[in-house]
């Protein structure tokens, strides 16, 4: 080699140094974390069901927590990390947007709501489920409307948006239920269950998840009436536009590809773990309409 072509061949090698140190410093945010620490951490919840729970071995599962793991996957191919350890830790309604600020959590995938309210504390990514918030109740209660539940115990489930949503009914329509709140989604179908409350209210995929697991699942109904509908969104740090990027495209081609659609298949409408009950949950007209117009806005 002459000594043009050994001093080229060093500038070469600096340049690529140089580019790879800049590529590297142009990361921010969670993508740079991940990339420092080689780790990336999922919140799960223990008892949404099907969308983020534990299994029989207490493993978190779920068809939301897979679009978690898919997001863990592409970020780990975007980044080129040989090796990812991917971590869990278990949310709640109530703390799931605290750990993602702290930096607890990177992202949470499970039945959260993309509201307005919440977009000022996390960002969410395009939404993956549409769902109506109702009420589920023993079919020989004689309730029937929302507007039956006046005078009744009503169960909730704290940080959940049911509570709002049920006193603008109350307000708008002249009626007044008895909160009777719970810690989750178990605790509060259990007092219906117990009959200590008349009904509980939440989203209706929720309802059906947490009847099904129910030793008499047939003496239940959800109202076909509904409070709202909403749209379920994985959640994470604002401002965070690199790591936004990403699980928008993550979930994005999963819907595209038909990944999603498989997926919904296997989780609402096929015999899901632990007790291999099948939610029969077909797709309704809301998530329909996010699968054929991807979109990260919230109500």
């Amino acid at each position: 080699m002459t000594k043009l072509n050994r001093l080229a061949a060093v500038v070469v090698g600096l340049t690529l140094a140089a580019a790879t140190a800049a590529n590297a410093a142009e990361l921010t945010g969670t993508l740079k974390k991940i990339q420092e620490t080689g780790s990336i951490t999922l919140g799960y919840r223990e008892s949404s069901v099907p969308f983020s729970y534990l299994d029989a071995e207490g493993k978190p599962t779920g068809y939301a927590f897979l679009v978690c793991k898919a997001v863990a996957d592409a970020a780990q191919k975007t980044l080129g990390l040989e090796k990812l350890d991917v971590k869990y830790q278990a949310v709640t309604s109530a703390n799931r947007i605290p750990l993602i600020q702290n930096g607890t959590v990177d992202i949470e995938c499970g039945s959260t709501t993309n509201s307005m309210v919440r977009q000022k504390e996390a960002a969410f990514s395009v939404s993956y489920f549409g769902i109506q918030v109702s009420a589920a109740v023993w079919k020989s209660s004689g309730i029937n409307t929302i507007k039956d539940l006046n005078g009744k115990n009503v169960a909730v489930t704290s940080g959940t948006t049911s509570v709002a949503l049920m006193k603008k009914f109350e307000k708008k329509n002249g009626i007044k239920v008895r909160f009777l709140m719970t810690k989750d989604f178990a605790e509060a179908m259990q007092l219906v269950a117990q009959k200590r409350a008349d009904a509980f209210v939440l989203d209706d995929v929720l309802l059906a998840g947490q009847i099904a697991n129910l030793p008499n699942p047939q003496d239940f109904k959800i109202l076909d009436e509904a409070l709202s509908v909403e749209p379920y969104g994985a959640m994470f740090r604002k401002d965070d536009p690199q790591f936004k990027t990403l699980v928008d495209k993550t979930v994005t081609d999963m819907i595209k590809s038909g990944e999603l659609s498989k997926l919904y298949h296997t989780w609402f409408e096929e015999p899901i773990p632990p007790k291999n009950v099948n939610l029969n949950f077909k797709m309704n007209k809301f998530t329909q309409e996010l699968f054929a117009n991807p979109s990260d806005k919230g109500i």
